[in-house]
């Protein structure tokens, strides 16, 4: 059996540039055929700990071993393996060893019944690469899927490093070479980096931001950092979600010029009054919450993902009678069923275990207010009864204890799955369903609805344009036809995040068809490519064949212009120097002599 120990796997720990090589320690624990095998890999500034001690790295269950016996650390280049006054003593290829001794490849230590072997890497010089931010999309997606799953968190990082070309260049290849490989690094605009963490809680990822932050700076490198953190599930759990989170927290970190900020649990929404509605049909929803704000009926808000659900929840809190009160919301998908009950209803002390003060709830923390339960149809059946007779009787008891606590709670609850197909599933109670679903509020995707976009659009450019103390950009004809065009799976959260990036791309005042993501101008090409010859077979390929061939002669004709210079093509591009190399590479472009 063969297994990962969990050090290796330790999101703060960085990982040592590639030119400096890597170790990979194998260890061997109990006789053969009957034993396992644990693979180690270290990187510069790791050690790794042997002993009868649970704490060490590699607990050996043996008489012969001391509570803390040896440890192997990579330093300086260097692997040395030192014994820590052990009783038996620590051998290395038979000898037993007195001081800190340097190991080389095929080495072998000798801890009791316990033997581990050295392998070095070679070390190999190499451009760190980035992913793009199509790559970036898919890793999200798979991540947030696995993270829901099996319970994990996973963060979000937005890099913006602002400095000379050549020094942020050095900077993106020290913050790539502190990632594990199991991280995902991609160029989301000129100088401006998203990268994915998996297995990262908050404290391991503001830890990991402190420390590509100095990673960034080293060297002396005179580059300013700037981060935006989001957190799966605190702050989302779906891809466009956290995107969103972690942008708006980089924008907040750039606007008051912090080296980092962790995103706000709650979506950002519009202030009162600046809802953006120019549709018939938005008309006809904000109609409804106006008919049902001051009643105090329960209110099921359906739409897919992104159309702003949160934002018509707010909406039916703020005009109704109970706006001076607390509007709290709960993403029913971020926790497992045993946190969900105690956050919803709160616990005892000693409840269970941790639980080691009394905690209130969410439905006692919104008492007067409205409580706005997100994505509530991923309760499980236990809590979904609990939740019943909470809205039946007004009525909750904490985990743990016998008193019944009056609660007056607005409840309002939102979902983007079907409910009633649930109910005929059994997986949803259709008690439940009839007692949420007495007025309900159906929200049309953004498609049903392109006379919001250019509207929309423009107040996201505004709101973020203001949060940077910047000019709004403008939108270009062809790139507001385009917008227009979008079917917008991800609806107002897709466009938003899609606007963001436009902004950080565009730098003449003007979005441009170049600036919108890859998606949408694929979309655009498919839809106008020319009929297919007879017995064609359709496919992607031929779609992507030709924005590949627009892509390379808009690099060639801009490079031209530049006279070949680099830096200032990529400027004109809306790129990174590394990205049109990059770009360059892949459509076999050499780079004319003497160009910078």
């Amino acid at each position: 059996m063969r297994d990962q120990l969990p050090t290796v796997a330790d999101p703060t720990a960085a990982v040592e540039d590639d030119t400096r090589g890597r170790v990979l320690l194998a260890v061997y624990l109990g006789t053969a055929g009957e034993g396992r095998t644990r693979l180690l890999s270290l990187a510069e500034g790791d050690e790794v700990t042997f002993g009868r001690t649970r704490v060490a790295t590699v607990p050996i269950d043996s008489e012969r071993v001391s509570r803390l016996h040896a440890r192997v650390i990579c330093k300086d280049g260097r692997v040395l393996v030192e014994d820590l006054g052990s009783r038996n003593g620590t051998r290395v290829n038979g000898t037993r060893i007195e001081e800190a001794t340097e190991l080389s490849s095929g080495d072998q230590i000798e801890i009791g019944p316990v033997t581990a072997v050295v392998s070095k890497a070679a070390r190999v010089a190499r451009r760190a690469d980035l992913g793009s931010v199509a790559a970036l999309d898919g890793r999200l997606l798979a991540e947030t899927d696995r993270s829901s799953r099996y319970h994990r968190s996973a963060a979000l990082l937005m890099l913006r490093l602002e400095g000379a070309a050549d020094a942020v260049d050095g900077a993106i290849d020290r913050v790539a070479a502190g990632l594990r490989p199991m991280d995902t690094i991609a160029e989301y605009g000129p100088d401006e980096l998203a990268i994915l963490v998996p297995e990262a809680a908050e404290p391991d990822a503001q830890a990991l931001a402190a420390r590509l932050t100095e990673r960034a700076r080293g060297a002396g490198a005179d580059v300013d950092v700037r981060i935006g953190l989001a957190v799966f599930p605190l702050h989302g759990t779906q891809p466009g979600e956290l995107v969103d989170r972690a942008r708006g927290a980089l924008r907040a970190a750039r606007a008051a010029r912090a080296a980092l900020v962790t995103a706000d649990p709650r979506e950002a929404r519009p202030p009162e009054g600046d809802v953006v509605v120019a549709s018939p049909q938005m008309r006809r929803v904000y109609a409804l919450v106006d008919r049902v704000a001051d009643t105090p009926m329960t209110v099921l808000i359906l739409g897919e993902t992104g159309v702003g659900k949160e934002v018509v929840a707010e909406s039916l809190h703020r005009r109704s009678g109970r706006r001076a009160r607390p509007f709290v919301r709960l993403n029913c998908a971020c926790l497992p069923e045993t946190l969900l009950e105690s956050e919803l209803f709160g616990h005892e002390k000693g409840a269970f275990t941790g639980a080691d003060r009394r905690k209130v709830g969410y439905f006692e923390a919104a008492v007067g207010g409205t409580i706005f339960l997100d994505e509530m149809g991923e309760i499980s059946p236990a809590v979904q009864a609990k939740l019943l007779r909470v809205l039946e009787e007004r009525k909750l008891t904490r985990v743990g204890g016998t008193q019944e606590i009056e609660v007056d709670v607005r409840v309002v609850c939102a979902t983007n799955r079907d409910l009633e197909a649930e109910v005929g599933r059994r997986q949803f109670r259709e008690d439940l369903f009839f007692r949420v679903s007495g007025f309900t509020i159906l929200v049309p995707p953004l498609r049903d609805r392109r006379s919001e976009i250019l509207p929309l659009a423009d107040y996201f450019l505004g709101q973020m344009a203001r949060e940077l103390d910047q000019a709004a950009p403008r939108i270009a004809p062809a790139a507001s036809r385009m917008l227009e065009s979008h079917d917008w799976p991800g609806n107002v959260r897709e466009l938003r995040n899609a606007l963001e990036r436009a902004m950080v791309l565009q730098t003449s005042g003007e979005i441009e068809v170049e600036d919108l993501p890859e998606r949408l101008r694929d979309a655009a090409v498919a839809v106008d490519a020319p009929p297919r010859a007879p017995g064609a077979v359709p496919g992607v390929l031929d779609v992507k064949q030709q924005v590949a061939e627009v892509e390379r002669a808009s690099i060639l004709a801009v490079l031209e212009s530049c006279g070949g210079n680099q830096t200032q093509a990529a400027r004109k591009l809306g790129l990174s120097r590394r990205a049109l190399i990059y770009r360059m590479e892949k459509h076999g472009l050499k780079p004319p002599p003497g160009s910078a």
